[in-house]
């Protein structure tokens, strides 16, 4: 075909020009997809090594293989490598080796391979650091012949408790003395409540009644018997209470931080029995002791509205840590298994709550934690740790060791939503011992807001077990 010679240069000028551009969509298209394939480099936000949970306990001179799940918040994404091999300090012969993996967008767990022999009993520690994040978490090494079975715990709180409670009894009169120290029975024992002490009688002494001096070493009791893990233990208290505040300033009818109340059942002492109570709206304590042991930390109830707030440039979210280890045990299930334990009921309330003592379903419903990943099993322990590290470190210890060891035994169940964010979302964690319940309640004075309510019990060691 003949074709004139400018229409020959306009035509190569044409057929060239769309070569290059389709040379520049392709060579754009390739950079793009390489881009896409460049691997972000790990980064979390915070890194919970106090909230580390183990698959099982190390004995000294024993083989251990277990695994160390690691909690952090605001993960970014990224894939991680296999770690370096880490090894223990203070007790050696151990080492921790990190397990590839994806973080989560947010909050997850890293995990953790322990092996080796411990050479002596005590602590060891293992320096980790990831996502730009550094911490150290420990194990307790136990001796020959140890297994966490015990039925009651030993650890250095109870001297603690008591020389607190003598220092606040020998600034009280005779009518406040009388009033604090009532008689160790279930009658009293039971006498707790998740509403407001305006609503629901208290016994003990209320702190709005006391001297500023009296107040403090009230609190120092209520501080010696509890944990001091952040958002756990007193701070947990101490931000609960702060939340009662929020509510009084809108609405000043028997909220507030002096609306709380302590009292002893039975007579303080380093024999014997006796029980700590510290209630009022949305925290109850009741610890007691025998023969200077923590025979049973619970009941504790836990609750908070608003559910999260901010005051003078601080977040506060008191049950962050509970809310987190619940959702990371329900996010780490299969769909099968989610469904398996998914209760078809909707609550509005807790079941065993107050003035339900002793009323445990009596048949286990939900999935069966033996039917777990030894991962999964895991983040179950995780999720009960929250809670059980409201009390003294060496009996949380002690108290989870024990929960560990019943895993087979327990089932775990939820109503609404795994996310645990709508009113009416609800989960459960019921053992041979351990029972645990989240409930997102309807909001009361936040009406549009739902707020938590939830609760741990132990079926044997309840109030010492002695009811």
């Amino acid at each position: 075909m003949f074709l004139h010679p400018h229409l020959r240069i306009r035509l190569i000028f044409v057929v060239t020009s769309v070569m290059a551009l389709c040379g520049i969509i392709i060579a754009c298209r390739s950079n793009t997809a390489n881009d896409a394939n460049i691997s972000l480099a790990p980064a979390i936000a915070t890194l919970n090594c106090t909230a580390t949970t183990f698959t099982a306990s190390p004995t000294i001179g024993t083989a251990y293989s277990a695994m160390a799940l690691v909690p952090y918040m605001g993960g970014n994404g990224a894939d991680y490598p296999v770690g370096s091999t880490i090894a223990s300090t203070g007790v050696t012969g151990l080492t921790a080796t990190l397990n590839a993996g994806t973080l989560a967008n947010g909050s997850g767990v890293l995990t953790y391979t322990l092996t080796g022999t411990p050479l002596a009993t005590g602590t060891a520690t293992f320096p980790i650091t990831i996502g730009g994040q550094s911490c150290s978490f420990s194990v307790t090494v136990n001796p020959t012949g140890t297994g966490g079975n015990t039925s009651s715990c030993t650890s250095a709180s109870p001297a603690r408790v008591l020389a607190a409670v003598n220092a606040f009894k020998a600034t009280l009169s005779a009518a406040q003395l009388a009033t604090v120290e009532l008689a160790y029975n279930s009658a009293n024992c039971y006498t707790w409540s998740n509403l407001p002490a305006s609503l629901s009688a208290r016994k003990g002494l209320r702190l709005a009644d006391l001297s500023p001096a009296q107040r403090a070493l009230a609190l120092a009791i209520v501080q010696a018997a509890t944990g001091t893990i952040p958002n756990e233990g007193f701070d947990e208290v101490n931000q609960v209470v702060a939340a009662d505040d929020v509510l009084g300033a809108i609405q000043p009818n028997g909220y507030g931080n002096f609306q709380y109340y302590i009292a002893f059942y039975g007579t303080p002492a380093a024999t014997g029995t006796w029980q700590l109570q510290f209630t009022g709206h949305h925290i109850t304590h009741n610890i007691t002791y025998k023969n200077g042991v923590v025979a049973g930390g619970s009941p504790i109830f836990n609750a908070v509205e608003p559910d999260t707030w901010t005051a003078n440039g601080t977040a506060f979210d008191p049950l962050g840590q509970e809310k987190a280890g619940l959702r990371a045990m329900l996010a780490g299930l299969t769909s099968s298994q989610l469904a398996s334990a998914k209760l078809s009921s909707t609550f509005t309330d807790i079941v065993v709550g107050p003035g339900k003592d002793k009323q445990f379903p009596t048949t286990k419903v939900g999935l069966a934690v033996s039917s777990l990943s030894t991962a999964q099993q895991a983040l179950v322990l995780a999720a009960m740790r929250p809670w059980v590290q409201d009390l003294d470190a060496e009996t949380a210890t002690c108290l989870l060791t024990i929960y560990q060891n019943e895993l087979n035994g327990t089932f775990i169940a939820f109503s609404g939503s795994e996310t645990l964010t709508n009113q009416n979302d609800y989960v459960r964690i019921d053992g041979p011992s351990v029972w645990i319940e989240f409930l997102y309640a309807g909001g009361v004075i936040y009406r549009n807001q739902p707020h938590v309510h939830s609760l741990y019990r132990d079926r044997t060691r309840d109030y010492g077990g002695s009811f």
